[in-house]
């Protein structure tokens, strides 16, 4: 058993296997679409590649959060088991689901005053979310004890980037993202959005480019302006995508070329459903360790 367990929820955009390799349990967001709730269960209910030719038919899904008691049933699990809990939360600044983790927090706390349960806000989002929950895990696996781990986490949390780009305004436009006269300007003059998450942990559009070549180099530039140590990084990478893996191998193609130290390969992962809802199909998610995220 590990010392203390690690938990997020399921919005960090990981594959399946990843957290039954590590033992981390997630709790689930939910969905509702064409009338019927489903589970965030990373594609088991039902697949990614259904998701998104769905929402293209016209499906307007809508998410809901995690309740207090989906955290406190999962949260007590491991303090039932004698082991303290350092839970990973969505950021504050697209959901307000950490709320209900922290009256969790706060229930058992005085149910386990021998235990220890942090919550800390990620202040990320999707495979990003998934980059610091690895970072989390691995500190544990090395031996650093939860409250060193909690520390580290909230001291470093705003050194983890995302860069994304969307080729499909559709889903930007219905959420009210992107005005009906902006989207229907940029989807005719092919006009591909760049965002960040900025340090608040809110999605941000940045610059236009025209066409999706030129907003793949843009992205990988912003790597090489923000990561650590520029082109000798030699931390992960992350890239999610929904429904266009063609366009995210090629920005991870142009990573791996221009990065040559990188922590292994660069990862692609799937957008999953609930963060899926917001961006709908054709985005591309990039995550990586760097300079402070300031504004």
């Amino acid at each position: 058993m590990y010392p203390y367990q690690i938990s997020c929820c399921s919005t960090a955009d990981m594959p399946a296997s990843y957290f039954a390799e590590h033992n981390i349990p997630f709790a689930q967001f939910h969905f509702l679409m064409d009338g019927k709730d489903y589970p965030d269960d990373l594609g088991k209910s039902m697949p990614f590649d259904e998701f998104y030719q769905r929402i293209t038919d016209g499906a307007q899904p809508v998410t809901s959060q995690v309740s207090v008691g989906d955290y406190t049933a999962m949260f007590e699990a491991a303090l039932a088991a004698g082991q303290d809990v350092l839970h990973l939360a969505l950021s504050s600044g697209i959901s307000g689901t950490i709320n209900s983790a922290r009256v969790a927090q706060q229930q058992l706390a005085e149910k386990y005053p021998q235990r220890k349960i942090y919550v800390i806000d990620s202040l990320a989002a999707s495979s990003g979310f998934g980059l610091m929950v690895e970072a989390a895990r691995q500190n544990r696996d090395n031996g650093m004890g939860i409250d060193e781990n909690a520390a580290w986490l909230e001291a470093h949390k705003l050194n983890l980037h995302h860069w994304f780009f969307s080729t499909d305004l559709t889903s930007f436009i219905r959420g009210g993202r992107v005005s009906k006269v902006s989207g229907f300007v940029g989807q005719t003059l092919n006009i591909c959005p760049l965002l960040n998450v900025n340090d608040e942990g809110k999605l941000i559009p940045r610059q236009k480019y025209r066409g999706k070549k030129q907003v793949i180099r843009a992205i990988v530039d912003r790597m090489e302006e923000h990561a650590e140590g520029g082109l000798q990084y030699s931390g992960k990478c992350f890239i999610s995508q929904s429904a266009c893996e063609e366009d995210a191998r090629r920005v991870a193609d142009m990573i791996e070329e221009r990065f040559p130290n990188l922590d292994g390969k660069v990862m692609i992962n799937s957008i999953g459903t609930v963060i899926g809802s917001h961006t709908g199909p054709g985005t591309v998610a990039l995550f990586f360790w760097g300079d402070t995220r300031t504004h």
